[in-house]
């Protein structure tokens, strides 16, 4: 069990954010015909502002290859369940907070219809204070890179801040 923390380093997440919204890092796979790519693209540039992962079969967050992952890595609610975990696994780990407290590196999960969250942008820019029409997203599946929350035609909406990462 790691006992040590390390900080989260947002500026990075964020660079890696703008660096591929627009295109595919070919380290790895596009999942946009298996459902979408947007948990997959949130969690490389999670990765990239922890350089930790956590490697625990099947309730842990990694990337080997294309079948060689965590269902974190790529489902929606199973990357949510994995950033407000209570154990202390090596990796990166957060709480939700509410949109007003959203800082650039933190991700927004959203509810188009029926309550489900299908969707996870990783927060680029905020203004102050944080509201959706001056929160800015980067995403993949629709991909987007400094594009408003207000844009979105969402039904619900939950935010997720990295506090820190386990080594």
């Amino acid at each position: 069990m790691p006992s040590a923390t390390m900080p989260y380093r947002r500026d990075l997440a964020v660079a890696y954010a703008h660096k591929w919204a627009f295109g595919r890092n070919p380290s790895y796979y596009n999942f946009e015909k298996l459902g979408g790519d947007c948990t997959n693209f949130a969690s490389q540039c999670l990765y990239a502002g922890s350089s930790v992962m956590d490697y625990t079969p099947t309730f842990g967050w990694f990337y080997i290859s294309a079948n060689n992952k965590a269902p974190a890595w790529t489902g929606v609610s199973y990357f949510h369940q994995y950033v407000t975990r209570k154990n202390r696994h090596s990796g990166p780990f957060g709480v939700e907070i509410a949109m007003e407290q959203a800082e650039p590196g933190d991700f927004v999960q959203l509810s188009f219809r029926d309550r489900v969250f299908i969707h996870t942008p990783i927060i680029v820019s905020t203004g102050t204070p944080p509201a959706p029409d001056n929160i800015l997203i980067a995403a993949h599946t629709y991909d987007s890179d400094n594009r408003p929350l207000s844009t979105y035609t969402i039904e619900a909406m939950r935010f997720l801040h990295i506090q820190g990462v386990y080594r």
